[in-house]
Parts: structure tokens; C-alpha cells; sequence
């Protein structure tokens, strides 16, 4: 009887531990999130410094149960993709900014990348602290399931090509890269050029073969690209302040805990602010870089390519895709 008493005290402590243990591994499964952060982006460029601060964070104030993986020149895929990946619920974060989500559905989000709409980086900031962007953040979250988490200075878009350009007329006929989405392709067309829109990652071929005669980008993000290598002549018209959104999901973002979002915004937030501070040395320390490698500055009017911008304001096509006075809106913000 003894022996029987404890055999089955043996297995009925057999099948608890059992339980506990796994209790205790789903539980520390349930924990351990791993976020994947993709962006098109080189290794060394502000953008890649400032997401390795990011998982830094992370990694830190989550005590293990998020981990972050980077995948920097887009090893995740292109911008759509990995923004479909994210509606679809995947633990994945890209930047994207508000010409992709005018194509998403959020029309008037486009209107952020109007050429020569910002003057400097404080305009924008008035405008993110703005009753219209919540609003327009709120409509992509309903409207495309996208959740903006933060927010960084991506850097002012300025163009480079192959042959000499001084005047908006002298674009007239070249192929210039742009990102894939209207506005981008709307507003080159306006200052005269060629839009063509490819992956950041098939530029550098695509300039060697001819398929193109030039890109715009800001100067980190053209020197870590070596496209100094293959066009030669940079034009600083800074047509685009470019303030990019990180974006996840919001499937995924509502399956982790309160603590884990507001450790994700949180650290998030914080490596903006080290982005930010890098990007002006960082942007400086290229231009340099860039004439050190032989690319000629050209000095322009830059006036006149203010001037060529406005079809763009006054194109049909355009002004049927957002609301009335909506560029009179935008600039009664950031007065």
C-alpha cells in the first residue's frame, strides 16, 4: 500500500512539474516579441546609426522580453512589400512618410511631400503638433491599419546627376529616380524632369546602365549609396524637407502588452532624437565627402525651381485628390 502511495504521489508531482514547465515556457514565449525593423537604407547612412540606437533601447528597457533585428538595404524587401507585411500582421516596422500614404488611402497625408511646401524642419514640427495631423495619423490607423510610432528627420532631398544641370529647364528630358508613389512622381514632373520610379536598391545599376540619368536623396543617403561614383554633378535644391513615420501594423502593435508599446514608442522617440542631432554634422561630413570624390556643386537660382514647382499646385490630377484649400491650410499652420 505504501509502495502504491507513492508511486502515485510520484506521478501526480511528475505531471505538475510537467505542467509548470510548460506553463513557464509559454509564458516566456508569449514574452520574448521579436520586432524586425526593415528600411532601404545602408549600413553607416543616419537612418541605420539611429535604428541600432533604437534596438539598443529596446533590448534595454524591455529586459528581454522584446528583441529587435535590423535589416538594413532593404534584405526585408521593397517599401510596399514590407508595408504589406505589416498590414498583414507581421512583427515588422518600415519608415515610410505621407506620399505613401496618400497611396494607402490617407490622401491628404500627400500633401507633406509637396515641393517647396516646408521651409525648414520647425515648419514641420508645427505641423506634426497640429489638430490635421492627428487627424490624418487616426485616419491611417482605420482607414490602412498603419500605426505611426514615431517619427525622425530623414533629411533634406536634393538632386544629383550625370551631366551638368543649372536650371529646371536643363532637367527636361533626364530620367530621374524617384520612390514609387504619386506625389514623388508629380512633383519631379513639375520641376521638368523624367520621374522614374525604382527600390532605392536598384539605383546604383540602374545609373551605371543608363536606365537613368539621376536621382534625389538627401547627402547621406547619396554618398553611403556611392552613386558619386557614377553621377557626377549635385545640384542643392532641397525641394523636399522629408520628415519620415515609422510605421507597424496594428495587428501586431495591439497584440503587445501596454508596457511593450509604450516601450517601443518610447525608445523609438529617443533614438529620433539622436537621429536628429547626427543628421546636420552628418549631412555636412557628406557634402564634403562628395566633392572629395569629384562631384561638382552647382550653384542655381533657386528661386526658379520654387517657380517651376507651382504646376504642380495648379495640376487638375493633383488638386482633385485632396480637399479644397488644403495647401492653404498646411501653410496657416506653419506660419
Amino acid at each position: 500500500m505504501k509502495k502504491t502511495l507513492i508511486l502515485v504521489f510520484a506521478v501526480v508531482l511528475g505531471i505538475f512539474l510537467v505542467g509548470c514547465s510548460k506553463s513557464s515556457h509559454q509564458s516566456a514565449q508569449k514574452k520574448a516579441v521579436n520586432v524586425m525593423i526593415g528600411y532601404e537604407n545602408n549600413p553607416g547612412e543616419p537612418i541605420d546609426l539611429a535604428c541600432q540606437k533604437w534596438k539598443e533601447y529596446v533590448e534595454q528597457e524591455s529586459k528581454g522580453s522584446m528583441t529587435v533585428t535590423l535589416y538594413p538595404s532593404s534584405q526585408l524587401g521593397t517599401k510596399d512589400n514590407i508595408i504589406d507585411q505589416a498590414v498583414n500582421g507581421e512583427p515588422v516596422i518600415t519608415l515610410a512618410n505621407g506620399a505613401f500614404f496618400q497611396d494607402r488611402g490617407v490622401k491628404d497625408f500627400g500633401i507633406v511631400f509637396a515641393p517647396y511646401l516646408f521651409g525648414s524642419w520647425d515648419d514641420f514640427k508645427k505641423l506634426m503638433a497640429s489638430d490635421w495631423w492627428k487627424q490624418k495619423c487616426d485616419e491611417l490607423e482605420k482607414q490602412c491599419n498603419l500605426k505611426i510610432l514615431t517619427s525622425w528627420n530623414y533629411g533634406v532631398r536634393h538632386t544629383i546627376t550625370k551631366a551638368p544641370v543649372k536650371t529646371p529647364e536643363d532637367l527636361k528630358g533626364k530620367k530621374i529616380r524617384v520612390p514609387n508613389n504619386v506625389i514623388q512622381v508629380r512633383g519631379t514632373a513639375a520641376l521638368g524632369a523624367t520621374p522614374t520610379p525604382m527600390s532605392l536598391g536598384d539605383v546604383y545599376t540602374a545609373l551605371q546602365q543608363g536606365v537613368i540619368d539621376g536621382l534625389e536623396n538627401p547627402l547621406p543617403v547619396i554618398l553611403n549609396g556611392a552613386f558619386q561614383e557614377v553621377a557626377k554633378y549635385l545640384i542643392l535644391d532641397g525641394h523636399i524637407y522629408d520628415e519620415t513615420c515609422w510605421i507597424t501594423g496594428t495587428k501586431f502593435y495591439e497584440k503587445l502588452s501596454p508596457e511593450q508599446q509604450k516601450i517601443l514608442v518610447d525608445c523609438g522617440n529617443k533614438a529620433g532624437v539622436y537621429n536628429n542631432q547626427q543628421l546636420d554634422s552628418l549631412t555636412q561630413d557628406a557634402l564634403n565627402k562628395l566633392k572629395d570624390a569629384g562631384v561638382v556643386v552647382t550653384n542655381i537660382d533657386l528661386e526658379a525651381f520654387r517657380k517651376a514647382s507651382e504646376s504642380f499646385y495648379s495640376d487638375p490630377e493633383i488638386k482633385k485628390m485632396w480637399s479644397p484649400d488644403i495647401v492653404d491650410t498646411i501653410r496657416k499652420i506653419i506660419k
